[in-house]
């Protein structure tokens, strides 16, 4: 509940703010930001030998990466085409190739995952994140006609694939490993880690929805209201199947299969936003409705299926 209210106070002040002032203008040192404040925390208590586990649970692996990377984007694809909006559509697919985020080890602890191998797919989906950037980037190929719209592959997501790919996973996986020499200074994070990372969704929502571009989701609202609507249905829907296909697929009597679970039910909402912000004058505005409706979707829903279908794991 704190959670959400967060999300929600950010983005609110976000945006009003934006509309009382010129509002910001985009610079990709929010994405340096995120990197360091929500990702590099993270990757702390990863560690590389870690990567061991891989062979160990590559049949695992290999499942995880099915759901996340071919089955979720399915889904995302199946319910943007019904949507008939270019823009909910890209932004349901980017969440759908974007696992894990920085409450699924919360919630992996929470059930008693195992958290080791959590962290590991953490790190691999975070490796991952230009084969997401690639798949967002043939959807709007072979989806852009479908719309009616027309799509410049020369001018739109390529062009910002390098600087999210370096501020948001190489950055901070390097600064991360220079950190853990600095015992101290891990102890502290580690101490303040809700904190800053609650802080950080606060002033990322607030810097993101106050930008000069966030203020065309008024125009959306004045000329088509109904897509509002649209895209909640759509991302209930969308997180209903994903729900539905993880608790079919994976094997909760496993620590390790529970932790595979949280990585597909979990989205990066957070990290979906920032770099929907790069690829909005692409898709359009409205690609940002699904990714603000996923925080009031996806935070609830994690806390019943928690609450309600893991208690034997307390």
């Amino acid at each position: 509940m704190q959670l959400i209210l967060i999300v929600f106070l950010g983005a609110l002040l976000g945006f009003l703010y934006g509309s009382y002032t010129d509002g910001f203008i985009f610079s990709t040192n929010i994405c340096l930001f995120a990197g360091l404040t929500l990702i590099m925390p993270s990757l702390f208590k990863f560690k590389v030998r870690e990567i061991a586990l891989m062979w160990q649970y590559k049949g695992l692996m290999l499942k995880g990466f099915v759901v996340n990377f071919l089955l979720l984007p399915l889904f995302a694809v199946g319910v943007g085409l019904v949507t008939g909006d270019l823009g909910i559509a890209a932004g349901l697919f980017l969440l759908s190739v974007l696992g894990g985020g920085g409450m699924v080890m919360h919630w992996i602890k929470r059930s008693h995952g195992d958290t080791s191998f959590g962290f590991l797919l953490l790190f691999v989906n975070l490796v991952a994140v230009p084969l997401s950037l690639l798949m967002l980037h043939l959807f709007a190929m072979y989806t852009a006609p479908y719309f009616g719209i027309d799509y410049d592959e020369t001018i739109t997501i390529r062009r910002f694939a390098q600087p999210v790919i370096m501020l948001l996973v190489i950055i901070p996986f390097v600064a991360s490993r220079i950190i853990l020499q600095i015992k101290p200074l891990v102890t502290l994070i580690e101490k303040y880690k809700k904190f800053i990372s609650q802080g950080s969704i606060f002033i990322i929502l607030f810097y993101l929805f106050g930008l000069q571009s966030s203020q065309q989701l008024v125009e959306v609202y004045d000329f088509e209201p109904e897509l509002f609507y649209v895209a909640l249905i759509a991302v209930i829907v969308f997180y209903a199947l994903v729900v539905a296909a993880s608790t079919w697929i994976f094997n909760l009597n496993s620590p390790q299969e529970r932790a595979a679970y949280w990585q597909s039910v979990t989205r990066y909402i957070t990290l979906a936003l920032v770099i929907s912000t790069f690829s909005a004058g692409t898709f359009g505005v409205s690609m940002l409705l699904p990714i603000m409706f996923a925080y009031l979707v996806q935070i609830p829903l994690s806390v019943v299926i928690a609450n309600r279908y893991m208690p034997e794991f307390d």
